[in-house]
């Protein structure tokens, strides 16, 4: 999980919002700070197109170069190019469709849906009442990448609908979205299979500033 605000990327213009909720897969490249480690700048780097699109190619490179009189017919074959490459990047690193609803028994989804909107909704309460907001809107926005096949990547914002804005995150808040927002048995694996399932990848659950309680705004000032 990548808790995504200004101190955390290292292109923060990406945060820019015209409208809510502010989607990041598919349109900018998100480049955090800090010690990601190779696998997880691995793991951002097969959101490039042209990475997924090479490794799918590779096995034609690969009879091209054993086999020299095959490299002229597959270089001017594109059709089978287009074809490779759409069934890698939809049968492979993708659910089908006809497969979807073998990932998980739909009671379960709702079940962890239910979780993520009661964890979120607390995450929200407590950032909520540490500011002391007293009106509008904060969204939560849970979003994962579509490609199944490697390990789950989501990014995770607070949206103001004061702006709208990508909420500057303490580290303080940023601890509570990391303690709080998946905890067992909700993880990011069984909330990837959930998406698969449904064929959405992005949760926006909101709450009202208003609705924050006397005794939570309490709890965030003795906090």
């Amino acid at each position: 999980m990548l808790i995504l605000t200004h101190d955390t990327v290292r292109n923060p213009a990406i945060l820019a919002v015209r409208q809510l909720p502010r989607k990041f897969f598919g349109r900018v490249t998100v480049w955090p700070k800090g010690k990601v480690g190779l696998r997880g700048i691995a793991r951002i780097a097969v959101e490039f197109q042209w990475v997924r699109y090479t490794v799918s190619l590779l096995p034609l490179v690969m009879i091209g170069l054993v086999w020299n009189d095959l490299a002229m017919p597959l270089a001017q074959a594109p059709i089978l190019m287009l074809v490779l490459i759409w069934w890698v990047e939809m049968r492979v690193l993708r659910v089908p469709k006809s497969k979807r609803g073998q990932i998980i028994d739909a009671a379960d989804a709702e079940r962890g849906l239910d979780l993520l909107r009661v964890q979120a909704r607390a995450v929200l309460t407590q950032i909520a009442a540490l500011r002391d907001l007293r009106s509008g809107q904060l969204h939560l926005v849970v979003e994962q990448s579509d490609l199944g096949l490697f390990a789950p990547l989501t990014y995770v914002t607070v949206q103001s609908e004061d702006g709208p804005a990508v909420l500057a995150l303490t580290r303080q808040e940023r601890d509570i979205i990391a303690q709080g927002l998946f905890q067992a048995p909700l993880d990011e694996g069984l909330l990837l299979r959930i998406n698969q399932s449904q064929n959405t990848f992005l949760r926006d659950i909101t709450l009202n500033a208003r609705g924050v309680s006397a005794h939570a705004r309490l709890a965030a000032a003795l906090a």
